[in-house]
């Protein structure tokens, strides 16, 4: 593999092309890795605080472009051999821990539940979890013609196909339970984007119900934006927990 270098956060970035897609790896201080690896799964530079604290505690960070941010079955596949890609090069453990921030968290998910042995816990941020919420908006969520556009070029399906489609996030959290993945999701409860109630609430009521490892993080008065927390260490402890 042929890799272009930089420095990215003050750390070793390598830059390469996967599948002819834009890749990435960022690697901790020499002397200072963990054996263990995080995918952040849309969004690289969105809100970084989490994996820069990540790299400092010696996880190595990793990233691939999707080709839409709608979890395809092409993107997952290519998502889940290139975990299996940067594990093996670098010499980490197969499982990884995931960074999935709105559309980020539908891609954790859905990864998940479709290879649940390349994931060891989910970092979960205002997730999409219910499509007909978003990008449908057929709920309380508050979004433009076009968000529901990308989907149907992505999927090719009207809203009223979606009605009836059966591998919404929501449909594969059973999966995840039944995998024993844990999950710490963080949510803004005025979020007008994806809406709690309407998503992450989801997840949150059936792991309650199943016994799932769980911590739910709530933000008072805050939007869709930002996302994650002023001090992420209850979120980098709980993956610490469980990675």
């Amino acid at each position: 593999m042929q890799y272009t270098e930089s420095e990215c956060w003050g750390f070793r970035r390598l830059d390469f092309k996967f599948r002819d897609r834009v890749a990435m790896v960022i690697l901790p201080k020499e002397g200072t890795s963990n054996g263990k690896g995080v995918i952040k799964t849309e969004y690289f530079g969105a809100f970084p605080d989490t994996q820069i604290e990540m790299l400092k505690r010696g996880y190595t960070f990793c990233f691939n472009e999707n080709r839409n941010r709608w979890g395809t079955k092409e993107d997952l596949e290519d998502k889940y051999d290139f975990i299996r890609f940067v594990a093996e090069e670098f010499n980490l453990d197969p499982k990884f821990s995931m960074i999935g921030m709105s559309c980020g968290g539908m891609y954790a998910i859905q990864l998940t539940a479709l290879h649940p042995d390349c994931a060891s816990v989910l970092y979960l941020d205002a997730p999409v979890v219910n499509f007909l919420s978003c990008p449908c908006g057929m709920g309380v969520a508050e979004l433009p013609d076009s968000m529901f556009e990308e989907i149907h070029r992505a999927y090719g399906m009207t809203k009223s196909q979606l009605l009836s489609y059966r591998n919404h996030p929501l449909d594969n959290i059973p999966k995840l339970i039944e995998h024993d993945i844990p999950v710490v999701m963080v949510y803004g409860d005025s979020d007008k984007t994806v809406p709690y109630v309407e998503n992450g609430a989801h997840l949150e009521a059936y792991y309650k119900a199943h016994g799932g490892k769980l911590l739910v993080i709530g933000k008072e008065g805050c939007d869709h934006h930002p996302h994650g927390l002023t001090d992420p260490t209850p979120i980098l402890d709980f993956i610490d927990r469980h990675a």
